[in-house]
């Protein structure tokens, strides 16, 4: 995903206040230990979140409470036609548990 420039401490801001609702969207499809990295130099950010079941986590994407956050964020950041924000698949290379 991807910031807009000058947009950082704001879509920081955001995720500290986090609206109750989407947190418990997040528990209630499968999520947990989420955190958000930011690349200051490119403003990419970078996310990790433990899922119980992929299925179960795509349902959430389509929640009212999920797109309502979209639309909430799309102002600061790069997003699809939905408000969705653009987002690049990675290609795992290592993993040590």
């Amino acid at each position: 995903m991807k910031l807009y420039p000058g947009m950082e401490q704001e879509y920081e801001k955001r995720h500290n206040e986090l609206w109750p609702e989407m947190e418990q969207m997040i528990h209630a499809h499968g999520g947990k230990n989420y955190t958000i990295f930011l690349d200051k130099e490119t403003l990419t950010l970078f996310a990790v979140i433990e899922i119980e079941d992929e299925a179960l986590w795509a349902q959430g994407a389509d929640t009212a409470i999920n797109r309502k956050w979209w639309d909430f964020m799309a102002d600061i950041m790069e997003t699809n036609a939905d408000n969705s924000p653009v987002a690049v698949a990675l290609h795992e290379i290592f993993h040590l548990d």
